[in-house]
């Protein structure tokens, strides 16, 4: 069997290990991965095609793999490409201090990991770490929503197990200091996708009947709380701020059912990312820990 051969057939066992991913057959370039918490959000569609554009034009080839928020599917799918010795792994991790075990065996193996979007607890062990300005990005969130709702009473839908998400809370009540007439009423995990959100927001309705704001730390999330409220008929009462820039949520902003999101730039994020890589192969300085504009948009 020829190389070429071989490398096709891994291309295919990696992407039924994945459940959901993109692959090509590998030619005589490097072989690189990425791992990311979810595929199903277009933030990470982007970043990845951020990744390959850089990875492909170097005649090089990047297999992604999609852990489906799953911490332990996603130490799986980065052991597969440490044993096929991968050039590098990008790793968008599902937990940000369970992916430690990972970025220990694929040092041990010399193989440079690069952190996209959500920080890992060990930044020692990995090259470098690209990131949107998270904590700017809650910041700005809060901003747009107690300019609009100064007595604001928020309940926020996080994501506890990502640093990102913990980083974009950390903005927002950091401003919230500043506005004592406004307060939080309860910080729940929305799981970061629309179906997570849905019910949270269910509950919190119940709960607290004269919440009027919320904070969700992604855009599906969002949209999630957005649909409890629409269907609660309580829509109207309540400002919703979020993080992303999706399009789903410019179509939210413009239908005046979401106040504002902060936008990010994944295929930015990605872009930076695949060539901190390439600035290592050559042996130039890589800067350790990148962050990435984000922008208000309402």
């Amino acid at each position: 069997m020829t190389s070429r051969c071989r490398w096709a057939m891994l291309s295919v066992v990696l992407a039924l290990l994945s459940g959901c991913g993109e692959t090509k057959p590998v030619g005589k370039g490097k072989l690189l991965g990425v791992s990311f918490q979810t595929m199903n959000n277009p933030f990470f569609v982007e970043l990845n095609e951020g990744l390959k554009k850089v990875i492909e034009s170097h005649g090089d080839t990047l297999i992604t793999l999609d852990a489906q928020y799953d911490s332990r599917k996603q130490l799986n799918d980065i052991s597969d490409l440490i044993q096929q010795n991968a050039a590098a792994i990008f790793i968008n991790p599902v937990n940000w201090e369970g992916i430690k075990g990972s970025l220990i065996k694929a040092k041990g193996k010399g193989i440079p990991c690069i952190i996209v979007d959500a920080p890992a607890s060990d930044p020692e062990l990995v090259l470098c770490t690209v990131a949107s300005d998270n904590v700017q990005a809650g910041r700005l969130a809060a901003q747009s929503l107690f300019a609009a709702v100064p007595n604001a009473k928020v309940v926020i839908l996080d994501l506890p197990i990502n640093k990102a998400c913990l980083d974009r809370v950390q903005g927002f009540e950091e401003e919230l200091k500043k506005h004592p007439d406004a307060k939080v009423l309860d910080k729940q995990n929305g799981k970061g996708t629309t179906e997570g959100g849905r019910p949270v927001m269910q509950d919190l309705l119940g709960r607290f009947p004269d919440l009027n704001a919320v904070f969700a730390i992604n855009d599906p999330s969002a949209l999630g709380a957005i649909s409890a409220l629409d269907a609660a008929g309580k829509l109207k009462g309540v400002k919703v701020v979020s993080v992303d820039g999706s399009a789903a949520a410019a179509d939210a902003i413009k239908a005046g059912k979401l106040l504002s999101t902060s936008a990010q730039f994944p295929r930015e994020i990605g872009r930076i990312a695949a060539e901190q890589f390439y600035k290592y192969l050559d042996m130039q300085t890589v800067e350790k820990d990148i962050k990435v504009k984000v922008e208000l948009v309402k």
